[in-house]
């Protein structure tokens, strides 16, 4: 608008000095340059006129696309922060539930392995446990073997020292009463040692 008034003014004093110039003279001569009053008055008026109708029809329609604009991209940027915190929260909330699981994965990997590992002692504390307990149930089977088969040759000798005695003697003894005596005469000497 200032430009405006400038560029008038100027107009106006370029066209009072053009005219102090012509003073009275003879013919006029016209240049391309030379102002004429009545051509500067309606070109003026015309511009007058023009930028009335642009001020008064256009100019509001622009101000108000250019402050719509203005307005648009000032949201626009502010949308664009307002995602950008969001994405940058999101970010730091995803790495930290990442973290987390990594670390939660670390854990149960540990415990894994570390229940495994007692499980693998565990197991190998039991078969220890059950091999000692089968040696030990195998010991005293062949214990109670050894001396079931003690006491079946201690029964054997005895029905053998009685058939010998009986043919030796040929006497008619009781044999429960020569049974007694055998059985006593063994359990006097004792069980025989039988080596391991």
């Amino acid at each position: 608008m200032r430009f405006l008034s400038y560029s008038s003014v100027i107009l106006v004093a370029n066209a009072v000095v053009a005219r102090a110039q012509e003073g009275g003279g003879a013919s006029p001569t016209y240049s391309i340059v030379d102002l004429k009053i009545n051509l500067v008055f309606w070109t003026l008026v015309i511009f007058g006129i023009t930028f009335f109708v642009v001020w008064t029809f256009f100019m509001p329609k622009i101000f108000a696309a250019v402050e719509a604009r203005e307005k648009a991209l000032e949201d626009a940027i502010d949308a664009a922060k307002r995602d950008r915190d969001a994405a940058a929260k999101l970010l730091a909330e995803h790495t930290a539930q990442l973290e987390a699981g990594r670390a939660e994965a670390q854990k149960f990997i540990a415990d894994g392995r570390a229940i495994a590992e007692k499980m693998r002692a565990d197991l190998i504390e039991q078969t220890r446990n059950e091999q000692g307990d089968m040696l030990e149930r195998a010991r005293r089977d062949i214990e109670g073997e050894k001396l079931k088969a003690i006491e079946q040759l201690r029964r054997e000798a005895v029905e053998l020292a009685i058939m010998g005695a009986s043919k030796v003697i040929e006497a008619n003894l009781d044999s429960d009463k020569n049974r007694t005596l055998v059985e006593t005469y063994l359990a006097a000497i004792g069980t025989p040692k039988v080596p391991s």
